[in-house]
């Protein structure tokens, strides 16, 4: 199996629900994980690739929207389907207002849900791209020596070399040194690229 194969979880706890959603999903050769219930969900190992969650409203025990809250909190990022035989506007915009990805009312063509899980699945995807390339910018950040630290937040926001070099009580010529070795390391191509840079850090302020 290919390691970026999108997996698709589907939490139902009606087995002729769960049968007819597997075989749907397999015939699309997505990787399927089908369980009765969250808890079976919670206790399962998950493969680390995008995928999404399709979630029955109406579960025993605790209700898929109150299990939307609880994924949160867990950090479990999974964009979320909700299929529901009882859908009403109420639930509905409460399940969306929480970030669900889709909502959709039983009885739903086939099209529709595969629409919506490959919508959710890119949304994982770029989810994904997005913390790994943070990850990245923060390790680059982190290989930074204090010194280098203090030069770029100056530079970002907006000092002059001779400026940072008052400020820290340097030499130009070594300001600039550090600021080359600070756009080497951020592999920043310009100022503009850096302040980017800084403010996906939370570094960026208007000083």
């Amino acid at each position: 199996m290919s390691e970026d194969r999108p997996a698709v979880f589907v939490i139902d706890d009606d087995p002729s629900m769960r049968r007819s959603l597997d075989t749907l999903l397999r015939s699309v050769a997505l990787d399927v994980h089908i369980f009765s219930s969250t808890q079976e969900f919670m206790h399962a190992k998950r493969p680390e690739v995008p995928g999404c969650l399709v979630l029955d409203v109406r579960l025993p025990g605790m209700s898929g929207l109150t299990f939307q809250q609880e994924l949160a909190k867990a950090g479990v990022a999974l964009p979320i389907i909700f299929i529901s035989g009882h859908g009403d506007v109420a639930m509905t915009v409460r399940a969306m207002k929480a970030g669900a990805a889709e909502f959709l009312t039983k009885p739903f063509e086939d099209q529709v849900l595969l629409d919506a899980i490959h919508a959710a699945i890119e949304r994982d995807r770029a989810r994904r791209r997005d913390a790994a390339g943070l990850a990245d910018l923060k390790a680059r950040y982190r290989a930074l020596t204090e010194r280098e630290r203090e030069v770029m937040q100056l530079v970002v926001t907006g000092r002059a070399n001779k400026q940072i070099a008052a400020e820290l009580s340097l030499s130009v010529v070594t300001v600039k040194v550090h600021r080359g070795q600070v756009m080497h390391k951020m592999q920043a191509r310009s100022v503009v690229e850096l302040l980017r840079m800084a403010d996906r850090l939370g570094l960026a302020n208007s000083d």
